[in-house]
């Protein structure tokens, strides 16, 4: 199983980006699948999760009207829309899958992490 995350990058604040997870070796639909990230010197932090019943579960309300998660089932792919992005969305973002539910912090299967930087 693996699950590669692409999109990251530097944005400035206000910005958006789209981040990627595409999966091989299991299929997306049938799991629960979300974000997490960890901000500098900080744990690692669940983002948002999408249950096996595609029920979207937000862990901060501070993303809740800001990203939006997605899943492209013909791709196998997942994805995680940022917009008006803030200095404080700065982490490494992990895309995670898990056989039984949401979890913040823990998933069966991890992506790599890839950086989101927002600076002017």
């Amino acid at each position: 199983v693996q699950l590669v995350e692409s999109g990251g990058g530097l944005v400035q604040p206000g910005g958006s980006l789209r981040l990627s997870c595409s999966a091989s070796g299991i299929k997306l639909y049938a799991y629960a699948i979300g974000w997490s990230r960890q901000a500098p010197g900080k744990g690692r932090e669940g983002v948002l999760c999408l249950s096996r019943l595609k029920e979207i579960t937000y862990y901060s309300d501070s993303i809740k009207d800001r990203f939006t998660l997605s899943i492209d089932t013909d791709n196998n792919t997942m994805y995680l829309q940022m917009n008006s992005l803030k200095p404080e969305d700065t982490a490494v973002y992990y895309c995670g899958a898990d056989s039984v539910g949401c979890a913040q912090t823990y998933y069966d299967y991890w992506g790599q992490g890839i950086q989101v930087t927002v600076a002017s």
